[in-house]
């Protein structure tokens, strides 16, 4: 169908014009009847923001979407510009997009009544009505409403005090569209005082002319909370004037989790039966945000942003892809020991407390990993610690009611620490080829079955394999039942008995650095 190029083939047509927020309104109702996704790609808003959103979106409101970093803040800004319309009609050469049915630009109003019916319009598309600025103090009112223009003013021999001498700014020439200000806090006061009239009277003023123009504008923001205290400060008749503020929030669910990273972490690479990573790798990676989460050492007013486990993830799945091309492997799937090089993916995403300051970035990083493994670990295995404290209930049960022993049932674990207790030890590296990797795990007894059993795992699968057993042996370690000796010198790592570790003397830098370590578990 050819739309109307002319002001009266669009009369003709029958075509109404709706204000913005009817426009979103009207759309947002059809897309709700159809049962249409709203947000496609926002994960684990669908019962919390996305329902507030469509509210404020009903109500016609400008909103605030408030929440600490990395939590889709900006994404669903720009998603919004997807429940407009697809094309609308504008007068041709409108710095503002005009309404032709109601043109409020200099340029227009002249345009429509020196040519009437006959003036020209032209279709915009919905992607090109949204504007976005990035709030910074050196944002001025020019930048975001406009000024005089000389050079306008001088090529086109008019007064300054004439109208058509203005240059508008990015919020006029978004006009009929949405715009958002992101970290709005960021903002100079001053400057938040020239939106009070955007957002109350729906109009702009630009320098000393006394004409005001009016807009038809959707105005989204947002801000971290952290910004309040540290940065600046959303004026108080600003916050008033925006009708609806909705806290976003990080995944409250592993499976929330594990999907949003799935969706944005890179993770194809080049392998003759591509990428493998099992469920338990990418539990692991989102532990490691849990547990930041709630860590004494970090800042949590900053936040943790979910980038940490994007980031965490393709350094995983790197270090894997490195290991696969040395050695020629055909699969590229990670091992325990590649954990040690997702820190680079946590470092930089997390503000440090004063007491994690002293610790060190790095200490810290390596406490969240191992955190996150003992926690995952327990999804799987029996908990190492339940038998010792059984031990002492049966033991004061005796004591109390019967003179007879109550007969011990073997552990889980008795045959893998029973071999690590005669003084054997085992030894890998992140870069070792699979068989040497497979054969040095499979020395330990019935650590094959303990993998098998409770991962359901084939025994014919023996990469995935493999990676269970080392994951036992670290859950072991993390339940501080096995001793982990990480060598600064050489990408080393030995598992060896606890006491032995103990009473040998031998210090590995891991060691020397846990000692007295308040992070450790």
């Amino acid at each position: 169908m050819n739309k109307p190029s002319t002001l009266g083939e669009l009369k003709l047509a029958g075509y109404q014009v709706l204000p913005v927020k009817d426009e979103l309104r009207r759309n947002v109702i059809q897309k709700l009847r159809n049962r249409e996704p709203l947000f496609p790609g926002i994960i684990g808003y669908e019962d919390t923001v996305i329902p507030q959103i469509v509210n404020a979106i009903l109500s016609k409101h400008d909103l605030i979407l408030l929440g600490l970093r990395g939590q889709a803040k900006t994404r669903i800004a720009r998603l919004l510009i997807e429940l407009l319309d697809e094309w609308v009609p504008i007068i041709e050469g409108s710095e503002i997009n005009d309404d032709p049915f109601n043109p409020i630009s200099y340029h227009a109003v002249q345009k429509v009544r020196e040519l009437g019916d006959a003036t020209p319009i032209t279709w915009l598309h919905r992607s090109e009505r949204y504007g976005e600025k990035l709030a910074t103090p050196d944002v001025t009112i020019a930048d975001i409403i406009g000024d005089i223009d000389p050079l306008k003013a001088a090529h086109q021999r008019l007064h300054y005090s004439h109208e058509g001498a203005i240059h508008f700014g990015i919020i006029p020439r978004t006009n009929r569209g949405i715009f958002t200000i992101n970290e709005l806090p960021d903002l100079q006061p001053r400057i938040q005082v020239g939106l009070f009239n955007l957002l109350e009277e729906r109009d702009i003023q630009i320098r000393g002319f006394n004409i005001r123009i009016p807009l038809d504008v959707m105005v989204v923001f947002t801000a971290n909370p952290e910004d309040y205290t540290n940065r600046g400060n959303i004026i108080t008749p600003l916050k008033d004037r925006i009708a609806s503020q909705i806290l976003t929030h990080y995944p409250y669910t592993m499976e929330h989790a594990i999907a949003i990273t799935e969706q944005e972490a890179w993770t194809s690479r080049v392998g003759e039966e591509g990428v493998v990573i099992p469920g338990y790798f990418k539990e692991i990676i989102e532990q490691i945000a849990f547990e930041a989460r709630k860590s004494e050492f970090i800042d949590q007013k900053s936040g943790v942003s979910a980038r940490l486990t994007i980031s965490a993830m393709e350094a995983l799945v790197s270090n894997a892809e490195r290991r696969s091309i040395v050695n020629g492997d055909e699969i590229i799937l990670p091992r325990i020991t590649d954990l040690a090089f997702v820190t680079t993916g946590v470092t930089g995403k997390v503000e440090l407390v004063f007491e994690g300051e002293q610790e060190g970035m790095g200490k810290v990083a390596r406490a969240l990993v191992g955190k996150a493994v003992k926690e995952i670990f327990k999804k799987y295995f029996p908990d190492p610690l339940a038998r010792e404290r059984n031990k002492k209930q049966v033991e004061r049960y005796e004591e109390r009611y019967t003179q007879e022993r109550v007969p011990k049932t073997p552990g889980e674990y008795d045959s893998v620490l029973q071999w690590f207790s005669e003084g054997n030890m085992i030894s890998l590296t992140d870069t070792m080829k699979f068989a040497d990797y497979y054969k040095e795990l499979s020395r330990v007894p019935k650590l094959k079955e303990l993998a098998i059993r409770h991962m359901k795992i084939q025994e014919a699968n023996r990469f995935e394999l493999a990676s269970a057993m080392e994951f036992v042996l670290d859950g072991l370690h993390q339940h501080s039942k096995l001793a982990k000796e990480e060598e600064i010198e050489s990408p080393q790592i030995i598992y060896r008995d606890m006491v032995g570790s103990i009473f040998s003397g031998r210090k590995s830098q891991t060691d020397i650095e846990e000692e007295d370590d308040p992070l450790r578990f």
